[in-house]
Parts: structure tokens; C-alpha cells; sequence
């Protein structure tokens, strides 16, 4: 914590270090969080700028709490996403394989981690919208249970319950979609 609050500091007095550890730190995270949720790259990476433009814009107001720098980053992120939505017209999910990088040049392994990862993307989507909060945010964001909980502003205890409930129904989804296949 010690670190944390000291890195809090620095983006208070605005030390260009301090902001550029951060933005190292956290941007690929932050992207890789907002792509999922947005589904459109070109809008992933607009938007995951406007998080750390809007953090350094609001820095004066952050106030240290104990709080990691990366909940506080992944909330202005989680807003974003919200904003967005309300304005955008465009469609809100994109195939998931668009907004991936792969160094896959095998065409039958990039076939199969696409229909992969489009199963994974149907049964997150029939997540409740907490569930797929938090799901989004503990694997894609790759924020601890701690973290997650600030974000969304739950307690910890209710974090675990809803990843452990998602987890089961994707495990279940994710299992007889295995099964309809080999019956096929």
C-alpha cells in the first residue's frame, strides 16, 4: 500500500514519472477491459485514452483512501463505457476475435480460437449484467476481488458470489455447447 499511495501522490503533483508508470502500468489492462465491453478496437483505444485524460483532469479531487490507483482507473473506465453507450448509435458488440491481437499465422488454430472465444463471448453474454461486470473486470481488466469491489461498489464478499455464480454458469453453458458438439 505503501507504493500505491505514494504513486497517488505523484499523479496529485502531477510528477510526469508517476503519470507515465501508471499509463504503462494500467493502459493495456484498461484497453483490453473497455474492447471487451465495447467490442470495437478504433473505440477501445479512444476511449481508454479519455479514461487517462479524464484521470489526469480529476486528480485534484482524488483523494487517498487506501483504495488502489487501478480501481480508481477501472471506475472512470467503467463510466466511459456507460457514456458511451448512451450516445453511440453504432452497434455496441463487434465479434470479440476483432479486438484481439494473435500471432496465430496457422489458420486451423486462428479457427479454432475464434469459434472458441465467440462461444465464451455468447455465454458471457447470457451472464446477468453484474455477473458480466465483474467477470469483465476480474479477467479482463485483470483487477483483484479488492479492486472490483471499489469499482463497482459492492463489498468483496458480494464480488466473490456473483463471480463464483458466473463462473458456474458459464462453466455449465460453456460444457453442454461440448456436448451438443459431439453429439453432432
Amino acid at each position: 500500500m505503501q507504493d500505491e499511495e505514494s504513486t497517488a501522490r505523484g499523479l496529485q503533483r502531477r510528477d510526469p514519472e508517476a503519470w507515465a508508470e501508471v499509463y504503462e502500468k494500467y493502459f493495456s489492462r484498461v484497453y483490453r477491459y473497455i474492447a471487451l465491453r465495447v467490442g470495437d478496437k478504433t473505440e477501445a483505444e479512444d476511449l481508454a485514452g479519455k479514461v487517462f485524460l479524464k484521470a489526469f483532469e480529476s486528480i485534484s479531487s482524488f483523494k487517498w483512501r487506501g483504495v488502489p490507483v487501478s480501481a480508481w482507473l477501472f471506475r472512470i473506465a467503467h463510466n466511459q463505457v456507460i457514456d458511451y453507450r448512451r450516445t453511440s448509435k453504432t452497434k455496441l458488440h463487434s465479434p470479440l476475435e476483432e479486438c484481439l491481437v494473435s500471432d496465430d499465422t496457422d489458420p486451423v488454430l486462428e479457427a479454432e480460437r475464434n469459434l472458441d472465444i465467440q462461444q465464451v463471448v455468447q455465454a458471457v453474454g447470457q451472464l446477468t449484467h453484474a455477473q458480466r461486470d465483474v467477470i469483465e473486470l476480474r479477467f479482463a481488466g485483470g483487477l483483484s476481488t479488492a479492486e472490483v469491489a471499489k469499482v463497482l461498489g459492492r463489498s468483496q464478499g458480494a464480488v466473490k458470489v456473483l463471480q463464483h455464480s458466473a463462473l458456474v454458469a458459464l462453466r455449465k453453458r460453456l460444457s453442454s455447447g461440448r456436448n451438443r458438439e459431439e453429439e453432432l
